[in-house]
């Protein structure tokens, strides 16, 4: 039963497990659960500060049975944000919040009850078997079928609704959101049903759990993560029909998705492997966009990441995939490079049959690389020693056989013509310019009008004109992250009309631009877009609004709305990637005020590091400077516990004694 007051769980265990040789001692691991020590039937159970241990004389072949209770207050991976509670439990943290085993090498059949308030909703590992409401609280009931490892066992609680879609093979799969989300769900959800039914149809291995979940959650600390059968994934993905032109939750749906084959139905050892899981969700997510967007589509990212991992590799930081402490670049994008360049040596019908039988012959164990090297080898005579040497161990990247393999693209050769031509001079290369922003490739159109942006606008401009006329929604960004001179008079209304484009990212960059170069239309461009507010980190609002108070006169009688609606948005009432823009800009305009800096300290004690670190370093900052310093001691009192052991720790001094 999850606590939202108390920001703990109260848990009531049954353990049926088999012992293996005779001995006298077994655990789980639970990372300081409370509890007085007891006793069911002859087993007596002992809580340390990291295990719950079952003392009896266990007999190797007997199954044994064990009822506990428990209580946590975790400090990790069971996390209250707002309206919702969720797990993060990957790496050893699910013992933080349930009794498991973090050794991810047991795998163990998990069926899961929860004890929620009647307003909230809960979604649990497995399938839904029962909801039994009593007085005003309800008991929802989940099996699971098949064993997983501890770290994949996971719930998302909330106000939540949901629409149900079903594959062609038959598998439910249930998409949740928010109430106030539901004019949004098709497009966040967009291409679920496909991503689903090409997966199960390339890996030729039917979806191995009984229904498919996701949901997003606010303050996550990834882009999703895949647990069995209910990916868990950041609200920063809740896009609508406009901000899925620039975000969108597609590549995270089918990597997770991946994951239920690669990660959750065969497990890794140990993190040697890691690739394994990382590599092959990337790879058959790429497969899938490639689906749904293209080979264009599919070439662009493969050299995207492929430019990324030479860089590392020529810093020399490049690093094998068999490295246990490799990079995210490493495990997910040079990973997945390994199996498009395995497919391409081998050929398609031996790498399909190949992951066929890697996945049916270690279906719900764990594996390591020569189990999926052994299955290479059964299918094809073809001899992988030399990529076996290149990319799984060496540390360099391998970046010419990337590229001779991006040259199988007709797209990429013309990529590769066009960007050799950014030394040239505009007047000799007018005809492939023309081409790229005629044909509307958007990739094509984007290089062409960042070569162009770097030169003098008076000779550029017939070329803008055409990048204006494209009506290609990425070329025309282009010009409006990248564009940074003075706005000649021919192409003012051109500009202007960026404003009118589907895309956050291009309205907020116009905005910015405009101001610099026609700062004195800004009224008529705040009020063209005063009622956007963009993504789900209102980054078109929030600049909006600091742009109003720094057009001089604009809407004065509402300049004290501005400036208090900006720094509301610091609170924890919103999530962090509300409050990261908000505090970059209440900081730049110099306007904190007392609901600010007391989110400024609030934001130094939150779960999700990247967000506390940077408000750590800001606050520090802002303390340097008296006005601030004193407030943060007047309002000190208003502080928690955790807050004010921070402010000690860094050396704040509420009063002088």
């Amino acid at each position: 039963m999850p606590n939202a007051s108390e920001m703990s769980v109260n848990g009531d265990v049954f353990v049926s497990f088999t012992i293996l040789k005779d001995i006298d001692k077994v655990y789980l691991d639970a990372i300081n659960m409370e509890r007085p020590d007891a006793k069911d039937g002859d087993t007596k159970i002992y809580y340390t500060d990291d295990k719950i241990i079952f003392h009896n004389n266990f007999k190797a072949g007997n199954t044994y049975e064990v009822n506990f209770q428990y209580v946590a207050k975790p400090k990790k991976a069971l996390y209250f944000t707002g309206d919702h509670i969720w797990t993060q439990g990957q790496g050893k943290n699910t013992s933080h919040w349930l009794p498991s085993i973090d050794d991810m090498n047991d795998k163990i059949e998990f069926d899961l009850k929860y004890v929620v308030p009647e307003t909230q909703t809960i979604l649990s590992n497995g399938i839904l078997v029962d909801i039994i409401r009593k007085d005003n609280f309800k008991e929802y009931f989940f099996d699971m079928e098949n064993p997983m490892s501890s770290y994949l066992v996971a719930f998302a609680m909330g106000d939540y609704n949901k629409t149900t879609v079903v594959s062609a093979s038959g598998i439910p799969i249930e998409l949740y959101y928010r109430p106030n989300d539901s004019a949004i769900v098709k497009t966040t959800y967009k291409h679920t049903k496909t991503i689903f039914d090409y997966l199960e149809n390339e890996i030729d291995v039917p979806y191995p759990w009984q229904n498919y979940k996701q949901v997003p959650v606010r303050d996550f600390l990834y882009a999703g993560m895949e647990n069995t059968s209910c990916t868990i994934f950041s609200e920063s993905f809740v896009v609508d029909e406009i901000g899925i032109n620039d975000r969108d939750y597609t590549n995270v749906n089918a990597h997770e998705l991946a994951h239920q084959w690669f990660g959750n139905l065969v497990t890794e050892t140990s993190g040697t492997h890691h690739w394994l899981q990382e590599g092959f969700a990337t790879y058959y997510a790429l497969l899938a966009e490639r689906e749904i967007y293209g080979d264009d589509y599919y070439y662009w990212k493969l050299l995207q990441s492929a430019n990324s991992l030479q860089e590392v590799s020529e810093a020399g930081k490049g690093q094998s995939l068999l490295d246990p402490k490799a990079s995210s670049l490493t495990f997910y994008e040079k990973g997945a490079w390994a199996l498009h360049i395995l497919r391409e040596r081998i050929g398609d019908t031996a790498f399909k049959n190949t992951i066929k039988q890697y996945l049916e012959e270690h279906a719900f164990k764990n594996v390591e690389t020569d189990n999926f090297l052994n299955m290479v080898k059964r299918n094809t005579t073809i001899t992988i020693d030399n990529w076996e040497k290149d990319w799984l161990q060496q540390t360099a990247f391998q970046a010419n056989q990337a590229y001779e393999s991006l040259l199988a693209s007709p797209f990429i050769k013309e990529y590769f013509e066009l960007s050799s031509l950014r030394p040239v001079a505009i007047a000799e290369k007018k005809i492939p310019l023309t081409t790229a922003l005629t044909f509307n490739n958007e990739y094509l159109g984007q290089e062409a009008v960042f070569q162009l942006t770097a030169e003098p606008v008076e000779k550029v401009i017939p070329y803008l004109k055409k990048a204006f006329e494209s009506n290609n929604l990425m070329t025309r960004q282009a010009i409006a992250i990248s564009y940074e001179g003075a706005i000649p008079n021919v192409l003012k209304a051109d500009f202007e009309s960026l404003l009118n484009d589907e895309s956050y990212v291009t309205i907020e960059a116009a905005l910015l631009l405009l101001r610099k170069a026609l700062p004195n239309q800004m009224p008529k461009y705040l009020d063209k877009t005063k009622g956007i507010v963009g993504f789900q980190d209102k980054n078109v609002r929030q600049i909006w609004l600091v742009l109003a108070m720094l057009t001089e006169g604009y809407q004065k009688q509402n300049a004290a709305n501005f400036t208090s609606e900006l720094n509301n948005y610091t609170s924890n009432n919103y999530s962090f990637e509300i409050r990261e823009k908000a505090f970059e800009y209440v900081n730049y305009l110099g306007i904190f005020d007392d609901t600010s800096l007391a989110s400024l300290v609030n934001a130094s004690t939150h779960h999700y590091w990247r967000f506390r670190d940077s408000a750590r370093t800001l606050l520090t900052e802002v303390l340097k400077e008296e006005k601030y310093s004193n407030k943060v001691k007047e309002i000190y009192s208003q502080f928690s516990d955790t807050e004010k052991e921070y402010l000690e720790r860094i050396g704040f001094k509420a009063s002088e004694k």
